[in-house]
């Protein structure tokens, strides 16, 4: 594996949080880049779509509490 691969593999290894099948060693550098830089938008799209909700969820908390309940809730 080149050393290109070989870090681009690590890169998509942390991306996946494990390990990734033996077989994506076999990837160019530029698929497996392909491939975890998806992953990372996803994560990405995922989290702000989490964020958008709790804000909304926020706003059936009575306005003088949500700054106390926003403090605890998302340290």
């Amino acid at each position: 594996m080149s050393t290109g691969t070989r870090e681009q593999y690590e890169r998509l290894g942390a991306e996946l949080r494990d390990q990734p099948p033996e077989s994506f060693g076999k990837l160019e550098p530029q698929q497996l880049a392909a491939l975890a830089d998806a992953l990372e938008r996803q994560r990405e799209s995922r989290a702000a779509g989490l964020n958008e909700a709790a804000e909304e969820a926020l706003k059936l908390v009575p306005a003088l509490a949500r700054g106390p309940v926003r403090r605890i809730l998302f340290r």
